[in-house]
């Protein structure tokens, strides 16, 4: 869940997340932080923009690089070594061959004058192209412009010409703004896919590039017909095309291999597959057949504001593969079997108050082989091998990239449910059964959010996973200045600033939530999105409604991962949808700040030991020379205090309190790495939690953190205390699955391609919680053995059913209190400054590890230290409160041992324990 990885690999690794900026490498969380696995600074996140951005200028003939950019008809962008010099001109070659020999660019078929613009770029252009701002500009001499549609069909080359007709610079041109200005505004009213009109199929694709487009059906090829306007090229057929496998013939220049390619292809509409995904099929989702019986008027559980969500992130296969009790394991169906452990476990938190469910990715994932004959299965004993061996991880590594296993952040059609899930991956099974998960969902009392990743494609070019850019080649995928795909994300990143990348985003997302009823959306690096993207997709949801669609596309939530870095860091390329640019829009970010805090440290720590508020700092010292000396300790354990404060506010810029120096400041004054803490206009728009998929467990990161010493009892506390942190807080709150059972990866910090072995949940406590299946894989944690041996060895840090049972009922006692005190859910910052308060907060009062909240007629303490603690409220004095009703009669023991002095105002709360006082 957090934003981007430690360097740039395939996505489906998905480490760490700079909300600041670009990967810096081991940097504590002090340091840095400023995304969910934390980021580097500003000035790093600064220069690599502009390291991504700028363009050296062209003192060379080179066409295996595109420098200049024709951002609309009438103008070509380009740096160049001498811009007043002699004239400039864009070649063509409809069938390539454009070579630089003997200083001069030949085999051109046609050329297109240019004229230097004196100024550079219009204000309008470089507000479209702030990136560009300081290039030359062109313009296309008018005569010439009735030519640039045939010129984009072929090779392209801007040449910069002296007075005496000599080539002084070549490059490459990128297109991605002219065939916006040419094509989008007819595209982007079109239906592209299978769209059926009285049961007969018409299929549509947009590709204004392509010389030709052919329709590739049912074992015969059928010529389509292309519409100058939109550049979409189209074919209908009878009724029998129905189920029939697809694709595409697109004849195109592919600039990644100078040349023009006959790409087979399948449909990046796609509504259904054949297994791995080798062709689209012909797939109407209104059809009947493919609804599981009641669809149409499924129930849902009554929709919560998004400030009032409670999500638990859940990965499909995860879920059930290790589930004795699962009739479907691994599988869609496995969320239909009411009798299951897992589904049993979800309908508690559903009763406690958990309002959502959040699928990891599930729509085709392109490194999963689909069909179980073709999955590799690790060859090894697993449960022989001891519990720090370094054997299990070799074992699963030999088969990891060819197993069933995968996170999924891998797209490679947007809009098809994933087939390795499906009990049959060719053809539309996995339609009707992805629905028949959601119905269970329902069912069960829960919504269901999906994870989705329109930010990047699992590849790029010509490779043979590659679905857009062989149909429009250099236009779906963000370019830098030299014409070579961004791979910021890890992946080949898209761009949704441009048109139809953007329309395919919002076309994908409404299909889901009308034909799948989906509830809810995350998602995946939405800061590589521009803010005006995720808008139109909130619009477009906005006008679904039940009367006409069959959903009411207002309760849909949205939220993901406002990180800021990579190429558009800091708005370089348009206002992106970051954490500070979409709060007040109803678009929710994670916030992680204090995640930050409560855990300590970060995922990019040399030393994993640094401790935070929930793992000892400074109140339980664990010996590591990397918290520093005790005086450090303090002041940071005080400021991430602070942190929290502002966390529990819902992240609120606006709230003001007095922080534990003493200063009156608002949540935007309080500094998290050179960022203001508080961004969020209203409770609703920052997303709590401890932890995700993404880096170690919390349950993990805690053994790292806590002295080695400490009881099983009591990690186990603080465990609940650290997710009590997310649950009381103001706005919506996230949990990995799990997370209430205490849930281990064996330490693994990145478990994206781990396989079964260290993901799989274990909802029957006598499996244990995961923690001591071997050492982590190397690749990613191989620098962390020498801390994880000694831990994995030790057979007191596997908890028993005790401690597992006993941290998930005490997890569903907080979370009742959470959704059934209306004060928990204030909608406005006004009312969250006027209800809650931190009465010691600054005050020789405040103690270092524990936290007291005043919130209405409610007091909440949570008490980090590992001695009992005495906070007392100077004005609440002769007020009477006694310990919340749901915890007094709560399963954790130890609460119950809280005591409120009603002379004094003073309560009493037990060491590493969250208690909630009520008033009356």
């Amino acid at each position: 869940m957090t934003p981007w990885t430690s360097g740039p690999r395939r996505r489906g690794r998905r480490t760490a997340t700079p909300a600041r900026a670009a990967l810096t490498g081991a940097l504590t969380l002090a340091l840095l932080a400023a995304a969910v696995p934390l980021a580097a600074s500003a000035s790093t996140s600064a220069s690599a923009s502009a390291s991504a951005s700028a363009a050296p200028r062209d003192t060379a003939l080179d066409l295996t690089v595109s420098r200049a950019q024709w951002i609309d008809r009438s103008t070509v962008a380009w740096t160049v070594p001498d811009p007043d010099a002699g004239h400039a001109e864009v070649l063509s070659a409809r069938d390539g061959g454009l070579t630089t020999e003997g200083g001069d660019v030949r085999g051109a078929t046609d050329r297109i004058r240019l004229t230097r613009v004196p100024g550079g770029l219009t204000p309008a252009q470089r507000a479209a192209y702030p990136h560009l701002k300081d290039y030359a500009a062109f313009r296309v001499d008018p005569r010439d412009r009735d030519r640039t549609r045939r010129a984009l069909t072929g090779q392209l080359a801007a040449v910069l010409r002296g007075a005496d007709g000599s080539a002084r610079a070549a490059t490459g041109i990128q297109t991605q703004g002219v065939l916006d200005d040419l094509y989008a505004r007819a595209a982007t009213r079109a239906e592209l896919g299978p769209v059926f009109r009285h049961g007969r199929p018409r299929l549509a694709v947009w590709a204004p590039t392509a010389q030709d487009v052919r329709l590739d059906i049912g074992g015969r090829t059928v010529p389509m017909r292309r519409d100058a306007a939109s550049g979409v090229w189209s074919a209908r057929g009878p009724a029998s095309w129905t189920g029939k496998p697809y694709r595409y013939v697109v004849k195109v220049w592919a600039p990644s291999v100078r040349k023009v390619v006959t790409n087979k292809v399948t449909d990046p509409y796609a509504t259904a597959l054949t297994a791995d995904s080798r062709r689209a099929l012909v797939a109407d989702l209104r059809d009947p057949k493919l609804a599981p019986a009641g669809w149409k008027d499924v129930r849902k559980p009554p929709a919560v504001p998004l400030r009032d969500a409670r999500v638990q992130e859940l990965h499909i296969r995860d879920f059930s593969v290790a589930d004795r009790t699962a009739k479907h394991p691994g599988r869609y169906r496995a969320f239909t079997d009411p009798r299951s452990a897992g589904m049993r476990h979800l309908r508690k938190l559903a009763r406690a108050g958990t309002s959502y469910v959040h699928l990891l990715p599930a729509f085709d994932i392109g490194t999963i082989p689909e069909r179980p004959a073709d999955q590799a299965r690790p060859d090894c004993d697993l449960p022989s091998g001891a519990p720090d061996s370094e054997e299990q991880q070799a074992c699963v590594a030999r088969t990891a990239a060819k197993d069933a296993y995968n996170w999924g952040y891998d797209p490679l059609h947007y809009t098809v449910p994933e087939g390795s899930y499906a009990s049959d991956p060719d053809g539309t099974r996995r339609t009707l059964e992805f629905r028949e998960m959601v119905q269970g969902l329902n069912r069960a009392g829960l919504r269901t959010v999906m994870d989705v990743v329109y930010n990047h494609t699992v590849a790029a070019g010509q490779d043979d996973r590659s679905v857009l850019d062989r149909i429009v080649p250099g236009y779906y995928h963000r370019l830098l200045a030299d014409g070579s795909v961004a791979t910021s994300t890890c992946c080949a990143n898209t761009a949704p600033e441009n048109a139809m990348m953007g329309k395919l985003v919002v076309d994908s997302v409404v299909t889901w939530a009308r034909e799948y009823k989906v509830d809810g959306f995350r998602f995946d690096l939405m800061g590589h999105h521009p803010k005006a993207n995720i808008l139109a997709v909130r619009k477009a949801l906005d006008a679904l409604t039940p009367a006409k669609d069959g959903v009411d596309g207002k309760r849909i939530v949205l939220y993901g991962e406002g990180w800021n870095f990579g190429e558009v860091a800091d708005d370089a390329r348009f206002v992106q949808a970051t954490q500070r640019n979409m709060a007040g829009t109803g678009v929710a970010t994670f916030s992680d700040r204090a995640r930050d805090a409560v855990r300590g440290g970060g995922p990019f720590d040399a030393d994993p030991r640094v401790q935070g508020f929930a793992s000892g700092l400074y109140t339980d010292p664990n010996g590591s020379p990397a918290n520093g000396s005790r005086a450090e300790q303090r002041a940071r354990l005080l400021h991430y205090q602070d942190l929290l404060k502002v966390g529990l506010t819902g992240n609120l810029a606006a709230y003001a309190f007095t922080d534990s120096s003493g200063r009156r400041v608002t949540g935007a004054d309080v500094d998290y790495n050179g960022a203001p803490a508080g961004y969020a206009a209203a409770p609703g728009d920052a997303v709590a939690y401890a932890d995700a998929h993404d880096n170690e467990t919390l349950y993990d990161a805690l053994a790292y953190k806590l002295p080695p010493s400490t009881a099983p009892a009591d990690r186990a506390r603080m465990q609940v205390l650290a997710m009590a942190t997310a649950t009381l807080s103001q706005g919506p709150e996230l949990s990995q699955a799990g997370s209430d059972l205490l849930r281990s990866k064996s330490l693994d910090r990145n478990s994206f391609d781990s396989g079964d072995w260290f993901n799989a949940l274990h909802w029957d406590c006598r499996d244990g919680n995961g923690f001591g299946r071997g050492l982590p894989p190397a690749a990613d944690n191989k620098d962390k053995w020498p801390y994880a041996e000694p831990l994995l060895a030790d057979p007191a840090l596997v908890p028993g059913c005790a401690r597992i049972e006993g941290a998930s009922a005490a997890y569903r006692d907080l979370l009742k209190v959470r959704t059934t005190e209306p004060v928990f859910s204030l909608a406005t910052s006004g009312q969250v400054q006027r209800t809650l308060s931190f009465p010691l907060s600054g005050t020789p009062g405040e103690t270092p590890g524990v936290l007291t909240m005043r919130l209405g007629d409610l007091v909440v303490v949570f008490n980090a230290t590992p001695d009992a603690r005495d906070q007392r409220v100077a004005g609440l004095a002769g007020t009477a409160y006694g310990l919340h009703p749901v915890q007094a009669r709560g399963a954790d023991a130890v609460v119950k041992s809280a005591t409120y002095t009603k002379s004094s105002g003073t309560f009493r709360v037990p060491a590493r324990t969250v208690a909630v006082f009520r008033r009356g």
